[in-house]
């Protein structure tokens, strides 16, 4: 029963109970069943990317549970045998000392051979459209070659694998009306992330929305933000401190400068956004009350309009909700869309202020 430990490096023989199995008569080891050599090897790279660096290590039956989970349905018995045959190549072991048995790196050994697993690729493939609005042109262009060989890597494995073709099987989709990304001036968006890259100022020309003069402004970048189709750039324009957005595709020119930015006190890009800057307006707290039909309260029951919303008991269809929201455009936009759901009780300015817009549109209607 006793068998030989081969190391890295080393040609030291140490019998262990973890390799019995190689010690074995032919007949009595599992035949490897007749998989394809790629799938083989794809499961033996897993495997070596789960033994830990350290005792007591991973057993035989934890390495099997894991690699099923990833994909690949093997035995026990061939998970054995895999680990038996990369000892021979590969600076790993059996920890003997204890019951179970556990595999591990030795002291100073690791897997050091680029590649990606199977988890990695999966990962990459699917943030792969998100990441790319957001990443410098550089860092996008150095992590080309990653993102090639996930795809690669999910292509090969996907015929054997289910977890390989998962990436096949998601999608997300916007809640809202899908948009077409608007068309970028030229070399814009490489210079504007080199300047947030950088924290240096830009010279921009910048057109606002309905005009088609652009204006000279000297902005201080201080973040990208993707909110849907567009991207917009965050950042304080001379030397006022306010913090505003800058639609991306309406600036027509930059000039990246050397000067650094100069960055307003206190500011943090996820306070930010959590203030409802990102829907537009001023983005104050307000307290509102609404009349709504049963149906669109069953939905904001689900997924409520903030933290704070409570809901009264329908009667006769309609049921009273009060929420703290921002007062945005987004919150206006929302309460149009809802105009035959849902009423606003209070506060008044609000009220008027809907009421007017309704008003607008029936008079646009002929109504």
């Amino acid at each position: 029963m006793g068998m030989r430990a081969a190391t890295r490096g080393s040609a030291a023989v140490v019998p262990t109970p973890c390799s019995a199995l190689r010690g074995a008569h032919p007949a009595a080891r599992e035949r490897m069943p007749k998989a394809d050599s790629r799938q083989t090897l794809a499961r033996q790279w897993e495997l070596l990317k789960l033994l830990p660096s350290r005792q007591p290590g991973i057993t035989a039956a934890e390495l099997t549970s894991r690699l099923s989970g990833l994909g690949y349905p093997v035995t026990k018995r061939t998970v054995e045998r895999d680990l038996n045959d990369l000892a021979r190549l590969f600076g790993f072991t059996c920890n003997d000392k204890g019951n179970p048995y556990g595999w591990h790196w030795m002291p100073g050994a690791s897997l050091d051979v680029p590649g990606l697993s199977l988890s990695d690729a999966l990962s990459l493939r699917i943030v792969e459209e998100a990441l790319r609005p957001l990443l410098p042109a550089a860092v996008l262009q150095a992590i080309e070659p990653r993102l090639q060989q996930a795809r690669a890597k999910l292509a090969e494995l996907a015929p054997g694998n289910a977890q390989a073709r998962w990436a096949d099987k998601v999608r997300t989709v916007p809640a809202a009306l899908p948009l077409l990304p608007p068309q970028l001036a030229s070399g814009v968006l490489d210079a504007v992330q080199d300047a947030v890259l950088r924290e240096v100022q830009m010279e921009v020309q910048y057109a606002r929305a309905g005009e088609r003069a652009p204006q000279a402004a000297t902005l201080h970048p201080l973040a990208l933000v993707q909110r849907g189709p567009v991207s917009y750039l965050v950042a304080s324009a001379f030397d006022y401190p306010d913090v505003r957005l800058y639609a991306v595709h309406r600036l027509r020119s930059v000039t990246v400068l050397e000067q650094p930015v100069r960055r307003p006190q206190g500011f943090e890009l996820d306070a930010y956004i959590a203030s409802g800057a990102l829907q537009f307006g001023a983005g104050k707290p307000l307290r509102v009350r609404l009349r709504l039909t049963e149906p669109l309260a069953a939905l904001l029951r689900e997924t409520p309009l903030a933290a704070d919303q409570t809901l009264g008991a329908v009667r006769r269809g309609v049921c009273t909700l009060s929420a703290t929201v921002h007062d945005t455009w987004q919150f206006h936009w929302w309460l149009l869309s809802h105009a035959d759901e849902a009423v606003v009780l209070a506060p008044a300015a609000l009220r008027r202020a809907v009421a007017e817009r309704i008003a607008s549109a029936a008079d646009l209607y002929g109504v």
